[in-house]
């Protein structure tokens, strides 16, 4: 049984890989830069997603966003405030998004058309653990880490961590009243991800939020 299961998880990745490289070769032709951010509930995720889609679009960026949550529109619905064109995904129970859903709804967002965008933001499903084993395509992968949650968070989920390309650390206008550690976060982010670039970012008031859209420039 073991092996059969294991047989079958291989199966599902492969053609995960396969569907995901063409995805990759569709946001290429398109001239589109695409992001996949993950983390765990709670880490204001959306909030972080909300304020950098408004400030890309004072930029005179054009930027979207896919949603992924097991249930409900919420976060489509805060996302699109910001203006920007926004599709929710419902996996229904499924813990992480895959290429295959990523396809399917490009497919049928008539709204929008990929060659149109700058940047393209996946907001994965809040999970640490399933997300890591799934390439959607994207160039960068992006995962965040809130105060709130600890500073060993890197040390217990390395495979997300190190499959990352960029990390933040949000909420950090609360660090102080949290205890955060901030030196301890980084050292810990560093061990698993050595050199990896790390944003420091508050949502509500606006902190690190420059740094970070310079690095999103950049990667044009």
């Amino acid at each position: 049984m073991t092996t059969r299961i294991v047989e079958l998880r291989r199966g599902i990745l492969k053609k995960n890989d396969e569907l995901a490289a063409h995805l990759r070769e569709r946001y290429a032709a398109a001239g589109v830069l695409v992001f996949n951010l993950v983390s765990s509930p709670g880490t204001g995720k959306t909030a972080f997603l909300e304020r950098t889609l408004r400030e890309l679009r004072a930029r005179g960026t054009q930027a979207a966003a896919l949603v992924g949550d097991l249930e409900t529109d919420n976060d489509a619905r805060r996302l699109a405030a910001s203006g920007a064109p926004v599709r929710q995904i419902n996996t229904h129970g499924i813990c992480h998004l895959d290429a295959e859903m990523i396809g399917k709804h490009l497919d049928e967002w008539q709204e929008i058309a990929l060659p149109a965008l700058d940047m393209l933001f996946i907001e994965n499903v809040g999970n640490l653990v399933c997300p890591s084993s799934y390439d959607l395509g994207e160039r960068i992968r992006v995962v965040l880490l809130s105060v709130t949650e600890g500073e060993d968070k890197p040390l217990k989920y390395p495979t997300m961590f190190n499959s990352a390309d960029a990390a933040v650390i949000t909420k950090v206008d609360i660090a102080e009243p949290c205890g955060f550690d901030r030196e301890l976060a980084l050292k810990n982010i560093h061990e698993v991800r050595p050199g990896i670039p790390v944003f420091e970012t508050s949502a509500k008031t606006g902190a690190g939020f420059a740094t970070w859209l310079d690095f999103l420039a950049q990667q044009r």
